[in-house]
């Protein structure tokens, strides 16, 4: 009996994490076809809109269904209108387009260092709104501080260095032969247009970008704990606004032709993880393991990303952009301690006051709608 209870406990722990590592890994594993297929020339703002497209088409369907025990609770109002409409114009065609230029210009090892900045963003742009508390003798606090100084000296060395390659061009490799000519790759790690601080840049701005959007989607949730309508109604506006960007600057419309193709998969992939796979799993992980449990794996990705490109693109792979993004998850662990000891002890003081305290930038939307179901329980 203890052996059976132990068993199920040992299984609680380790199915849970072994989702979130394979979650990270197919996030990497997609930004890299979603830059082949870039790289092979689809624009970026159009890969955009097909993929906010498909998971609106998909996503609208599917949020009645699991939004289905809180059908009587009202949503469609202009203050929700207002607020899903500026999460599809911050988070999808403003953050997206941002970040998947920036990919077109570098590497996915760009996106999962810049990715980690955003709990130092939040934890400045919290003070500057003055959602959170700032106190300069409290341990979580200096640790944020230490963090977002680790975290911004990785974004910059992965900005301005980029280091040698792990294998020289001229090196044998296994896509290359000493007879023959290198065939084309299924997949690249590098853009043939690549700009490398420029893809920095934009992918320090979409972080920036996504920073605010979780700050805006946490308020939503309080306002609708509806989570998927939510998604599904602010992909619809940012497919629409998405549309009307892609429209001005891809003016050629054979960019916006779709074949039977490695693009069209992408798209399909993109969509369909996006939408249902990795929401789903980061809603159950976080109800059985807590807020933080999701957070905690967001730099797996970048062991993800080394290793897919040690092995596979090492003759375009950079030892130093490599060691910033780890100096980047650094940072991010520094950060999300300080902010675990933080919400620790505000928590003990709300439990002395019995007042119900909680910061807007604590957690995003998936953690905060656990938050919510938790209160009404």
């Amino acid at each position: 009996m203890g052996g059976g209870l132990q068993m199920k406990e040992a299984l609680g722990e380790v199915i849970p994490s072994t989702a979130m590592v394979v979650v990270e890994g197919c996030i990497i594993g997609l930004t890299i076809m979603a830059n082949t297929a870039m790289a092979r020339g689809m624009s970026p703002f159009v890969f955009v809109v097909y993929t906010n497209a498909l998971a609106t088409i998909i996503l609208l369907p599917y949020s009645y269904f699991y939004d289905r025990d809180r059908s009587d609770e009202p949503f469609f109002n202009w203050p929700f209108l207002l607020r899903v409409f500026l999460l599809g114009l911050i988070g999808v065609t403003i953050g997206q387009n941002l970040a998947f230029v920036g990919l077109s210009y570098s590497s996915p090892i760009v996106a999962c260092g810049m990715a980690n900045q955003m709990p130092a963003l939040s934890f400045i742009l919290g003070i500057i709104l003055r959602i959170t508390k700032f106190d300069w003798k409290s341990c979580g606090t200096q640790a944020r501080i230490i963090g977002t100084l680790i975290s911004f000296m990785g974004a910059i060395s992965i900005t301005l260095y980029k280091g040698p390659t792990i294998r020289n061009h001229s090196s044998p490799s296994m896509f290359l032969q000493a007879t023959a000519a290198p065939p084309p790759r299924l997949l690249v790690f590098t853009s043939p247009h690549e700009n490398w601080v420029l893809g920095c840049t934009l992918f320090a701005a979409s972080s920036v970008t996504l920073t605010i959007w979780n700050i805006i989607q946490v308020g939503t949730v309080k306002m609708c704990s509806q989570v998927m309508k939510i998604v599904a109604f602010y992909s619809l506006f940012g497919t629409i606004l998405s549309a009307f960007v892609a429209l001005y600057m891809e003016r050629d419309v054979s960019a916006w032709r779709l074949e039977l193709n490695f693009e069209l998969m992408v798209i399909v992939l993109t969509a369909i993880f996006s939408s249902l796979i990795r929401s789903n799993i980061q809603i159950w992980c976080t109800r059985l393991k807590g807020p933080y449990f999701v957070p905690i794996f967001k730099p797996f990705g970048i062991p993800w990303a080394s290793t897919f490109g040690s092995l596979l693109f090492a003759d375009t792979f950079h030892y130093g952009s490599m060691m910033s993004a780890f100096v980047c998850g650094v940072g991010y662990y520094t950060v999300l301690w300080g902010q675990i000891k933080d919400d620790e002890n505000n928590n003990k003081v709300v439990n002395q006051s019995g007042k119900n305290v909680l910061s807007d930038e604590k957690v995003p939307l998936l953690q905060q709608e656990e938050e919510e179901e938790d209160s009404q329980v």
